[in-house]
């Protein structure tokens, strides 16, 4: 075995040890539970804008981009704009791409920061619900022969991510990814979010495990899913088979 292939046996090895260790696991969901509590999430910026986002998913982003290179992301959920700066950044590294972000509401004082941002040149903004005909219509018409990767982190509600998945599923390219953000409400105690409409039994999660039930085209990731360990998508690093 040479040294590369030894380098990713002991990876695969170690990985697979996470699964069996109820301790480690433990401690994981306690941390990351905490870590939510706290907001900790909002601490970070990537290339000068608010990225509200687990560090630790992102770098598991940034190996899927890599892998699949995309000539779309698909995003729903702008916020600052950190998240689809940091999409379109890894697809200036690729070569090629644009992201396409949507959000019911890109706030004035966010818009003109992401869309003059040195990664404008890669980025559309799509203000409306991710979930509107008009707007699903547009991006299906945009995403036509390219190779699609999804991003859902908008509304985290049960019955919105079912119909984001219902609308942007099928654009998902075979060997790409639909990546639900935050499943990590269903393992969270009851009542963490108290300002929000989700919740556990309503949430993102749900909506993934009711959505691979009737969609054998997808499965979890399960390197994705076990090697995080503090990840806030779990579960919800789909991947569409080949």
């Amino acid at each position: 075995m040479n040294p590369i292939e030894q380098f990713e046996q002991e990876k695969k090895e170690r990985i697979e040890s996470y699964t069996r260790d109820p301790e480690f696991k433990g401690l994981s969901q306690a941390w990351i539970s905490q870590a939510m509590r706290k907001y900790w999430v909002y601490n970070f910026t990537w290339m000068g804008r608010p990225i509200i986002q687990n560090p630790v998913d992102m770098i598991a982003l940034q190996e899927i981009v890599w892998n699949v290179k995309p000539d779309l992301i698909i995003e729903t959920g702008v916020a600052h704009g950190g998240s689809v700066i940091y999409s379109a950044s890894l697809l200036e590294l690729v070569g090629h791409g644009e992201v396409i972000g949507i959000d019911i509401d890109i706030r004035d004082h966010n818009r003109p920061l992401i869309e003059k941002h040195q990664m404008g040149k890669r980025l559309k903004l799509i203000q409306g619900s991710s979930i509107d005909p008009a707007v699903v219509a547009q991006v299906h018409e945009l995403a036509k022969g390219k190779r699609v990767l999804v991003c859902l982190d908008s509304n985290h509600t049960h019955e919105h991510v079912m119909a984001e998945l219902a609308a942007y599923g099928p654009l998902v390219s075979p060997g790409s990814y639909c990546i639900v953000f935050d499943t990590i409400v269903e393992d969270m105690p009851p009542g963490s979010f108290p300002n929000r409409p989700w919740e556990v039994g309503d949430n993102p999660k749900t909506a993934v495990m009711e959505f691979l039930s009737t969609h054998p085209e997808f499965e979890t990731d399960a390197h994705y899913a076990d090697k995080l360990m503090t990840s806030l998508v779990g579960c919800g690093y789909l991947r569409r088979k080949d």
